[in-house]
């Protein structure tokens, strides 16, 4: 049985990886059409129905773009469509929160300090979460306020704060700001699949019989675009922050998941304004800078003004976790993880330089250590990725005890 957890780890690397080619390929298209569409030049002589064209150069070749602003007279003989780049982006982004958050709800998705849920209550929250998400933006663009592109952005703002807040009231600090982090990309994805290309296939359809296409379709494509493009980094920041307790783990972490979606618009402003020829705002940077320094602040501020610690994780409640903390190897597992681990992985780290247990992982008491053991068991027993460098000296025989007391606590 304990070969399960090291080809659900692989499952977890291929589809982390899956999602990252997936996502450069959606990511990058979408970033090159936005350049290129804000750079048209308009020129004297184009043909009929052409609102811009560009010029680029890329290895070693000279590239002539045109624009039609609707479409042309007749349907081009091929027509190359960016879809499923987004689509495979989401999926396999869904898988990994299948596979690491629901697979692993008891230890990622839940925090019973903050909810006590049941692992499938946690996930019907998740996944009612998305879809919700969607309904609510979707219908909040069709309505009056839809007709203020602006507006209409700040609107959207306020409720990404409020559901910033909200999963942070509900999951632990990582999955909320993952959380986050796929109710946006939900929100971006579902815009390509059932209104950018729904309505461009409309327009083709026009082509195909002849009819002149209602350039309505594109302009409502092109508002759902824009939101995409000021949602993309908020949202590569969100799926990176697993990595980084400070973001996710702290007193303050919904109003840093706010200060985030601002500097997405900050930083997108300065590219958009400078691929329209409009200028360089290089004011934006140093507002993008003073943001990241208050996020800095609010990472710690609690401790600063209080003194507090961070409080440690609720005692073990999950049938499995019991089983680990009363397997016959756990007295010496234990004393191998408070030797070699807890120096950093704790309220208060003692090894030097260390401030804050790596990813808020913490390895004090029996509960916590017995609730992370299938990742001391991969990190620290099968591999050798921890301790980093082997700085605290673990020998092959204490990397045996933990192997002997995972293993046997899973065939029991």
């Amino acid at each position: 049985m304990y070969e399960y957890a090291i080809a659900w780890e692989w499952l977890s690397f291929a589809a982390r990886w899956f999602h990252v080619i997936t996502a450069i390929a959606w990511i990058g298209s979408s970033f090159y059409f936005i350049a290129l569409d804000l750079g048209l030049v308009k020129r004297p002589n184009m043909p009929a129905g052409v609102y811009g064209e560009e010029w680029q150069v890329h290895g070693g070749g000279f590239y002539h773009v045109q624009k039609y602003l609707v479409a042309p007279t007749q349907m081009p003989q091929h027509l190359t469509w960016f879809k499923y780049e987004s689509y495979f982006t989401w999926l396999s982004g869904f898988l990994m929160l299948c596979i690491v958050y629901y697979g692993g709800a008891d230890l990622f998705l839940i925090d019973h300090s903050v909810m006590d849920l049941a692992p499938w209550q946690a996930i019907l929250i998740s996944l009612a979460s998305l879809a919700l998400g969607w309904i609510f933006y979707d219908q909040l663009c069709r309505s009056p306020v839809g007709r203020n592109t602006w507006g209409l952005m700040i609107v959207l703002y306020i409720a990404l704060v409020a559901m910033a807040w909200g999963y942070t009231q509900v999951f632990t600090g990582r999955a909320a700001f993952l959380h986050l982090g796929a109710f946006t990309a939900t929100i971006m994805s579902a815009n390509v699949f059932m209104i950018i290309i729904p309505n461009q296939k409309i327009v083709v359809a026009d082509l195909i019989a002849g009819r002149t296409p209602d350039p309505k379709y594109g302009m409502i494509a092109k508002q759902r675009s824009l939101h995409n493009n000021y949602l993309t980094l908020p949202v590569i920041f969100f799926m990176l922050s697993n990595h980084y307790p400070l973001a996710f783990a702290t007193a303050f972490n919904w109003v840093i998941a706010a200060l985030v979606f601002l500097m997405g618009v900050t930083i997108r402003h300065w590219f958009n304004t400078t691929h329209a020829r409009k200028g360089r705002p290089t004011w934006t940077w140093l507002a993008t800078m003073l943001i990241f320094i208050l996020i800095m602040w609010l990472s710690t501020v609690p401790k600063i003004l209080t003194g507090a610690t961070e409080t440690s994780m609720a005692p073990a409640t999950s049938t499995m976790q019991r089983r680990f903390a009363a397997n016959i190897h756990f007295g010496a597992a234990r004393d191998v993880v408070q030797s070699r681990c807890s120096m950093c992985h704790a309220a208060e780290p003692a090894y030097d330089g260390v401030n804050f247990a790596p990813k808020s992982v913490k390895l004090e008491t029996d509960a916590e250590i017995a609730a992370h053991a299938r990742e001391i068991y991969l990190q620290a027993g099968r591999s050798h990725a921890m301790p980093p460098g082997n700085v605290t000296s673990i020998s092959a025989e204490e990397r045996k005890a933990l192997v002997a007391w995972y293993e046997s606590t899973i065939s029991e």
